[in-house]
């Protein structure tokens, strides 16, 4: 999966906005939404979200976790465990990306949270690697991936599925093979 696909994934996810503009429900094969009524908060998802910002017809508001305070306690426990922490979204990365891109003047401290994102996801990616040169030299067969959200899989999945299958063919050439077993006649 590229990472564009995991971006049109993630831009289903709700987000809550304030419009400016009055409009009944609105009725989406995903669901309906709205009604839209000026000043009132509703949830919309991502990808409408940003195409009424910016025709500037609403106010973004930031999801619970994009806090700096929020973000810096996921970030240090991320640090501490040796294993994956839970992620507040399982698109966070993506999500950081789009509202930062599209919305940004509507969070506060943007640049603080895109770099306290870009470190969670750089500890991650770390751990990540580690996990995979690890499994890797234990000659492992399966793993159980906890916590990961899908960017994360994607972004080691293609190293880690040619190295299984490296290792995969190793082994079976170092095998011996039947025939050279039974040469007594």
């Amino acid at each position: 999966m590229e990472p564009a696909e995991a971006e049109f994934l993630a831009e289903k996810e709700l987000v809550t906005i304030v419009p400016n503009f009055s409009l009944d429900r609105i009725h989406l094969i995903g669901g309906d939404l709205g009604p839209f009524n000026p000043g009132l908060p509703v949830e919309v998802p991502v990808w409408l979200a940003i195409n009424l910002k910016q025709r500037q017809k609403c106010r973004l508001i930031p999801p619970e976790w994009m806090d700096v305070e929020k973000l810096e306690e996921i970030r240090d426990q991320e640090r501490k465990e040796d294993t994956f922490t839970p992620m507040p979204s399982p698109y966070y990365m993506e999500l950081t990306k789009l509202l930062l891109n599209y919305a940004s003047d509507n969070i506060p401290k943007a640049d603080e949270i895109r770099t306290l994102v870009k470190e969670t996801w750089d500890t991650r990616i770390a751990k990540l690697r580690l996990s995979a040169d690890s499994f890797v030299r234990q000659q492992e067969a399966h793993a159980k991936l906890d916590n990961l959200t899908l960017m994360e899989i994607n972004t080691t999945g293609t190293f880690l599925t040619q190295a299984l299958d490296h290792m995969y063919k190793l082994r079976t050439n170092l095998q011996p093979s039947e025939s050279a077993h039974s040469q007594d006649f």
